[in-house]
């Protein structure tokens, strides 16, 4: 044996062992130990597969001998020899990294067979059938997987030779045919790689190693690295096990089977399997496999022996297992089990009944299900069984799926919807202007933004399926139609997108609806037992917040104020208001607005009554309520060309001049938040006003509202005691005036890197913070958010600048670091101060365990995302025990 243990037998690894063993080798090695009918074999570790990468694909010394030497093992475990022999051995080479991943090198199986071995096996088993049958398989496995000669180029001579016989299935092949496929097979390995089929099988062997080791860095694997965020230097396990046989006649059989459903969690065996037949013969799809109750009536003993070993391994692993078996005469033989995958809906159902069964804790039940698989089970998705036409892959922006006609204006999508047909509103990108189109769309999809746009965040908040960034998409408005591709779609054809997966896809797709089961409720339930975090919701109209109650949310952690004056009949107000020449003027405008706003803070207020919702006081740069200047440019020459009437002209340019006047270099960066309020305070003091005057009609009512004045965008501790005054000064008018006193925390939105270097001197003057921490990632990164991720952002998370895109996991070592400074600085200055963030990360599983380690209060996020975040913030305190506050 070499010094460093490269290769271990089934016998000497277990379970524990997934990193060094492999998933396949260390479900192997734990089988064994506990008994089960596992063929003998051995695993090359992953750590060979390491050495080999780094090494210049090259073997690490003294690994060929030790191979060799396991292969003699076996000889003697199995009674059977490697090579020429009246009792060949052959095994199976299987690839296998720690963490199951797609791409990586296909099984090969009867490896050790040739010209020789093939005719022993024929006489050993009294079959010539099924021995030049597996001599056949091998060959194409080998032939493709290793020697990279393309599949269908054999599919083709088996094609033709059954063709000859008359025959429609491989199984119907005799023995003669299966020998000319052979030659032939022979004959097409040599013309297309110039070398001949490998006889001696210890070559064989060495060559089938080197392929798995060398599909670790082919481009379907990276890929699928890439995607799954997998670190590149886990390496792949290489599994050697004896062969055992399932095509030998009426008494075999193959197949695969899950311990419950994985499609809807009940507990029964979900399966298939085939009689006489191979493992790839399962999924290959020439053959139809059998439901695997069916089994019963045709192997019984095995099948009884199956159920019994279904149950044990069950118990064992206390999970559902996803288990792949051989039946050779009669006796089972188990080649691998894994956890198994399953949908969002079983995962909770599975979960939940695990808990009721007494396998496993509550809390292990919350670690069962991922807080992303909560999202699947609220929204409706795609029949996984549908087939489909993608015709275009963007960001997966908002969970969901829907189907509807394409339409490019807000109007249209309006007027359409109000006539009862469903609706996907596709634009380059979303503002503010089209949100009564995307109110009234099943489903959004954009060309340019991220997973922060306007659009994201807006679908998000409402619970539509949102597709952003695809920008396979090239969209004509002057010809209403968008390309993807050699595809055209027009205007009022149909299309669906699939928001969880970025997917657009031609024409009406089959969906399933959410249901949100008992098991659902339950699993939620244990989580707010669990958690310390609270979880509010961003919530800017009375029904979002009824919803977002409805789904758990213990508050209104953000409500944008600014979505309130958008709507057809405030916008000219608010307009009005922006292009006020006088303060009096600007007054006058206010005042109308107070009323408005007044009713839409009783009726969220309401909706949480007894909960907290912390209003944000208007932040937006000023111009995005007033026209597009380009649109207004080319109405004003039209007028002019046209001989416009004098007043409608003025009109116009008074309009563009107010327009140029409020536009900014980096309106992001401009006259904003509380900047706003301390260059027009009049602006922020209707605001409070209709804040307070709606606490108290709600207090006379008999209701309990709990509103929180947040201050946004401050940076230094003057802007926040200039405005707080102006709270309280408010506040005392309305004392006077009604004889009721308001409780109203005064608090700030933390969004520059300033405000958490001087938290201290600002929680001085504050009674909470709460991050928004889009804004902070901005300011802290100097990116622009949606420039960067429609432009270089995703080719920094794939070259693995960033690990991830940081406006959707927060950015610990940079960000995280800010936030964490404020917190303490904060707390330092007033122990009774409320922390918690409001961005979009307070629905991200990591952002919100990150929320949890620092000590925060809570986190906010989109309605639909809150019991998502309650699972999450679960799991923080599982997974972060010790470090717990």
């Amino acid at each position: 044996m070499s010094e460093a243990k490269l290769v271990y037998t089934f016998a000497e690894g277990n379970g524990r062992m997934k990193s060094l063993l492999g998933g396949k080798g260390a479900g192997l090695a734990e089988m064994t130990s506990i008994g089960l009918p596992v063929p003998p074999g051995f695993t090359i570790s992953t750590e060979a597969c390491n050495l080999y990468n780094t090494g210049g694909r090259t073997f690490p010394t003294g690994l060929e001998a030790v191979i060799q030497e396991h292969i003699g093992w076996l000889e003697t475990k199995t009674q059977k020899t490697f090579g020429q022999s009246d009792n060949p051995l052959l095994v199976s080479v299987r690839s296998g990294a720690a963490i199951s991943m797609p791409g990586m090198m296909d099984t090969i199986l009867n490896l050790g067979l040739n010209d020789s071995t093939v005719e022993s096996l024929a006489i050993r088993t009294n079959n010539a059938r099924f021995a030049h049958d597996c001599y056949r398989r091998f060959i194409q496995m080998f032939g493709n997987v290793v020697m990279k000669v393309e599949h269908h180029e054999f599919e083709t001579v088996l094609g033709e030779h059954k063709r000859r016989q008359g025959v429609s299935y491989d199984s119907e092949l005799t023995a003669d045919t299966l020998k000319a496929v052979v030659a032939d097979y022979k004959q097409l390995v040599r013309r297309e790689t110039g070398t001949d089929f490998p006889q001696e099988p210890r070559v064989q062997l060495i060559m089938a190693v080197r392929a798995v080791f060398d599909s670790w860095s082919n481009p379907r694997a990276i890929t699928y690295r890439k995607i799954s965020r997998i670190p590149d230097d886990l390496g792949t396990a290489v599994n050697v096990q004896a062969m055992v046989f399932g095509n030998m006649g009426d008494d075999c059989a193959t197949g695969v089977a899950f311990t419950r459903n994985p499609s809807n969690g009940k507990r029964e065996l979900y399966g298939e399997y085939l009689v006489n037949a191979q493992g790839e013969d399962v999924v290959a799809g020439i053959r139809t496999p059998r439901p695997i109750a069916e089994l019963a009536g045709e192997i019984p003993a095995a099948y009884e022996e199956f159920v019994r070993v279904c149950g044990l391994l069950e118990q064992h692993y206390r999970d559902v297992q996803d288990i792949e078996f051989t039946i050779e005469g009669g006796t089972l033989y188990l080649l691998q089990t894994r956890n198994a995958k399953r949908t969002a809906n079983a995962a909770v159902k599975i979960a939940a009944d695990l808990v009721a069964e007494g396998v496993i804790t509550k809390e292990e039940a919350m670690l069962r299900v991922e807080p992303e698989q909560i999202s699947q089970v609220m929204h409706r998705r795609i029949d996984p069984d549908a087939k489909l036409t993608v015709i275009a892959t963007g960001l997966p922006a908002s969970p969901g799926a829907a189907s509807g006609i394409v339409l490019f204006d807000a109007d249209e999508a309006e007027k359409a919807a109000g006539e009862g047909k469903r609706v996907i509103l596709v634009r380059p990108e979303t503002t503010p202007d089209d949100i009564h189109g995307m109110v009234a769309a099943q489903g959004i999809l954009t060309t340019r933004g991220g997973m922060t746009s306007h659009a994201a965040v807006v679908a998000r908040g409402m619970g539509k399926p949102c597709v952003s960034g695809c920008e396979a998409i090239k969209v004509n408005l002057a010809r209403q139609e968008f390309t993807a591709g050699d595809t055209t779609v027009r205007v009022g054809e149909v299309i669906s997108i699939d928001g969880a997966l970025g997917q657009v896809i031609l024409g009406q797709v089959p969906m399933i609806d959410p249901e949100l089961s008992e098991e659902f409720q339950r699993l939620l339930t244990w989580a707010d037992e669990a958690k310390r975090l609270g979880v509010r919701a961003n919530a800017d109209t009375p029904e979002d917040a009824q919803r977002a109650r409805e789904l758990g949310a213990t508050g209104i952690g953000l409500c944008r104020t600014e979505h309130m004056f958008f709507a057809p009949d405030r916008l000219p107000i608010v307009q009005q208001m922006i292009m006020a020449e006088t303060e009096e003027e600007r007054r006058t405008a206010l005042e109308r607005l107070l009323p408005i706003q007044q009713g839409d803070f009783e009726g969220i207020l309401r909706a949480m009554d007894g909960y907290p919702v912390t209003i944000r006081l208007l932040d937006p740069p000023l111009h995005e309520f007033l026209p597009n200047a380009e649109e207004i440019v080319v109405e004003l020459t039209t007028l002019r060309l046209q001989g416009g009437k004098a007043g409608e002209i003025r009109e116009k340019e008074n309009l563009l001049r107010k327009v140029r006047s409020l536009s900014e270099f980096n309106p992001m960066l401009g006259l904003r938040g509380c900047r706003l309020g301390i260059i027009y305070p009049e602006i922020y003091e209707m605001q409070v006003k209709a804040i307070l005057q709606a606490t108290v009609r709600l207090l006379k009512a008999g209701y309990n509202p709990m509103p929180e004045i947040m201050i946004p965008l401050v940076g230094h501790e003057k802007e926040l005691i200039i405005n707080r005054e102006m709270v309280e000064r408010i506040a005392r008018e309305i004392e006077a005036a009604t004889g009721i006193k308001c409780a109203y925390p005064v608090g700030t939105m933390i969004e520059l890197p300033r405000a958490c270097l001087v938290a201290d001197r600002i929680a001085a003057s504050a009674d909470f913070f709460s991050f928004g921490t889009n804004d902070l990632t901005q300011t802290t990164f100097g990116f622009s958010r949606d420039d960067a991720e429609g432009k270089f952002l995703h080719q920094y998370v794939q070259d693995k600048i960033l690990p991830e895109n940081p406006f959707a996991v927060l950015d610990r070592d940079g960000v995280g670091k800010l936030v964490a400074m404020a917190y303490e600085l904060g707390k330092a200055q007033n122990p009774d101060l409320k922390v918690g963030i409001c961005g979009e990360h307070g629905g991200d599983p990591s952002s919100i365990e990150f929320c949890h380690m620092v000590g925060l209060t809570y986190v906010s996020c989109s309605p639909f995302r809150v019991p998502v975040a309650r699972l999450a913030a679960a799991q923080a305190v599982i997974n972060n025990k010790d470090r717990s506050k």
